[in-house]
């Protein structure tokens, strides 16, 4: 079953839209963004989200050291690169903590896809140029990955039966699409959860 993933949580009652449907992964952005949380405004959700989902930060070329911390307080699970961490940074990281790393890859080009598929990190994250804004790119372009990929950018209600078909991705990860005037709406996540869920 694909996983899925509710990025860009911004606020404790993002966190009862999420505990009763239960995606597998729910992100918080640390990196510039509209969405961006604090530590401690993470940790504060964090110890509201229901403990079967796992918790990811989104980071962009942060130093590995902050990173760790964070994961150390227990506020996150999951290590999300938006950056332009190579794989020397990515073993770096690594070999101070032994949570797993998604790598995001921007792909506007044949060939984008699998440039970091043999980079250290557990999965890759496709998404289009300047990731979080909702729009798609051509999907056409993944081509063949071995190893598990999130697919974002863009994902909706109108469009991820098709996404999941036509790619076949591990994971989708979502935020705009489930947003109503820039703040996550707990009935298109539920929508959107369950339209994933049945396929």
């Amino acid at each position: 079953m694909v996983k899925i993933k509710i990025c860009g949580l911004s606020r404790l009652c993002d966190i009862d839209a999420v505990n009763d449907e239960k995606p597998e992964y729910v992100g918080f952005i640390f990196a510039e963004s509209r969405r961006k949380v604090t530590p401690q405004m993470a940790l504060d959700m964090r110890d509201k989200l229901n403990p079967a989902i796992i918790s990811a930060g989104v980071f962009v070329n942060e130093d590995p050291e902050t990173i760790v911390s964070l994961v150390r307080r227990g506020v996150i699970d999951v290590i999300q690169l938006h950056g332009s961490e190579n794989g020397d940074y990515i073993s770096r990281l690594k070999a101070l903590t032994d949570k797993p790393v998604i790598k995001a890859v921007t792909v506007q080009n044949e060939g984008d896809a699998n440039k970091c598929e043999s980079a250290p990190a557990d999965y890759l994250l496709f998404d289009g140029e300047g990731g979080g804004n909702g729009k798609t790119f051509n999907w056409d372009l993944i081509g063949r990955i071995e190893k598990p990929f999130f697919l974002a950018g863009g994902l909706c209600r109108e469009n991820i039966r098709y996404a999941l078909e036509k790619v076949k991705p591990f994971a989708v990860d979502v935020s705009s699409g489930v947003e109503t005037d820039g703040f996550k709406d707990p009935a298109k996540i539920i929508e959107f959860i369950r339209m994933v869920r049945n396929g």
